[in-house]
């Protein structure tokens, strides 16, 4: 459902497979504060900023990237 709403909204991301990638696993557990469910999205803002989001959770998923819907 995430990946289809960002291809859909012509967001560029880059999946990461945590459970075949011991460095993604590790970057999503210092992230999310030892949280390894799936989907975990980091938005990346032009500030430099990031925001975490658990699960997929289109309203908050659209604010952190600006979408107006």
């Amino acid at each position: 459902m995430l990946k289809t709403h960002l291809t859909e909204k012509n967001i560029s991301f880059v999946e990461k497979l945590v459970d075949q990638d011991d460095a993604a696993k590790d970057e999503m557990l210092a992230k999310s504060n030892g949280y390894l469910g799936v989907p975990f999205t980091v938005v990346k803002k032009d500030s430099g900023e990031e925001e975490s989001i658990i699960g997929f959770d289109k309203a908050k998923t659209n604010r952190a990237l600006g979408i107006q819907e």
